[in-house]
């Protein structure tokens, strides 16, 4: 008996020891180390709002409102007013012409006194003949004009027999007289006699100084007493109704505009309504100048002509064409004559040159009389076309 109390003490000593042993090896073993405190983040200065410092505030005196100095509201408030803009007054177009005639002779060398030296040789031959042929088809006269003048001229010379300078000179002047035409009316219509205002559209290519030729006829009509609206219908040009405006103001003419690519057919409406209820003599429509190639365009521009229509009828419809540019010219106006009746023709930059004959070939070509000729840069450099004083002006003196 003693013995198995003996055994049964024995196995309890021994797994106690082993369970010793067991935990012992437990702690050992290395635990995982406990979370990382969270680490502490200083916030960035807040961006200074409107009318806060962007800096700390410094302790600097300042001064109370009793210290600071105001105005005890003796002394009036001046508000300086811009001056309106000064109103021209543009020379009278009677006989300006005549006053510009120096410009204009200049292009006298190639036509007037070529034509002059060799209607003077003693022996007109065929040779001669064909240089005096060569002369006015350079001067851009055309093809069937010249031929007429030269045989009127041939055959005049032939009768006449003794040929004096001023023989020569009165006979040449004579038959240019005839080309040009003398009993043309070349009045730019403004005063329809039902209505007010007359309506003046103007047309041109690129180039031809069509908008400024449109601020040199407002001058043109001030001169004349008439009052005036502009309508800057040119919408795709940059500039154009400021530069269309800037003419406008010069005379005290008001413009009507629109924004830019804008429908320049609106802007035409608008125009002519405006100067309707203003009750204005003339409204000038200036349209865009539009390439004759450009099939699309030319449509626009009948487009405009259209709408303006629906007020009234269009009393003019100008067209403004470069004198230098020569039989090219005259393309131009058989296709805007296509698009639009034209009615009269403004001939730009006719000064400093030798294509004086472009007046005969293009009322030739269109059957339509040259009203206004551009001589020069100046304001007033636009004047009323005159045959007599332009025909003297080529073959001088």
């Amino acid at each position: 008996m003693e013995t198995v109390i003996l055994a049964v003490v024995i196995a309890v000593v021994v797994l106690g020891a082993l369970g010793g042993l067991v935990i012992g090896s437990r702690r050992k073993k290395s635990l995982p180390p406990p979370p990382p405190a969270a680490p502490d983040i200083t916030a960035p200065p807040a961006e200074p709002h409107v009318g806060d410092e962007a800096e700390t505030p410094r302790d600097e005196p300042r001064r109370t409102i009793e210290e600071v100095d105001l105005p005890d509201g003796s002394a009036p408030v001046v508000v300086e007013e811009l001056p309106a803009p000064e109103i021209e007054i543009p020379e009278p177009t009677a006989g300006r012409l005549v006053r510009l005639r120096a410009r204009l002779s200049r292009s006298q060398n190639a036509l007037g006194k070529g034509l002059l030296t060799l209607l003077s040789r003693e022996h007109l031959d065929d040779e001669t003949w064909e240089e005096i042929e060569d002369i006015l088809l350079t001067a851009d006269v055309g093809v069937l004009p010249t031929t007429e003048l030269v045989d009127r001229l041939r055959e005049r010379v032939k009768v006449l027999g003794t040929r004096t300078p001023d023989e020569l000179r009165g006979l040449l002047r004579e038959e240019l007289l005839k080309l040009v035409g003398t009993d043309v009316d070349r009045a730019v219509k403004t005063e329809p006699e039902d209505r007010k205002p007359g309506i003046v559209m103007v047309v041109g290519v690129n180039g031809t100084g069509k908008t400024t030729t449109t601020g040199k006829l407002a001058r043109v009509l001030v001169a004349d007493g008439r009052t005036v609206v502009l309508g800057a219908a040119d919408t795709f040009r940059a500039a154009a109704a400021d530069q269309l405006q800037t003419w406008g103001e010069r005379v005290g003419a008001y413009t009507v505009r629109g924004p830019e690519a804008g429908d320049p057919a609106s802007v035409a409406f608008d125009a002519v309504k405006e100067g309707k209820e203003m009750g204005v003599d003339v409204v000038l429509i200036d349209t865009a100048g539009r390439l004759h190639t450009k099939t699309g365009l030319m449509d626009e521009l009948g487009k405009v002509k259209r709408v303006v229509e629906k007020h009234a009828p269009l009393d003019e419809v100008l067209l403004v064409l470069d004198a230098t540019t020569g039989q090219n010219g005259l393309v131009q106006a058989r296709v805007f004559a296509e698009v639009v009746d034209i009615t009269g023709i403004v001939l730009t930059k006719l000064d400093g040159t030798a294509k004086g004959g472009i007046v005969i070939a293009v009322q030739r070509e269109l059957n339509v009389p040259v009203k206004l000729i551009g001589l020069g840069e100046g304001a007033d450099d636009l004047a009323p076309f005159e045959p007599e004083a332009f025909v003297d002006a080529l073959i001088g003196d």
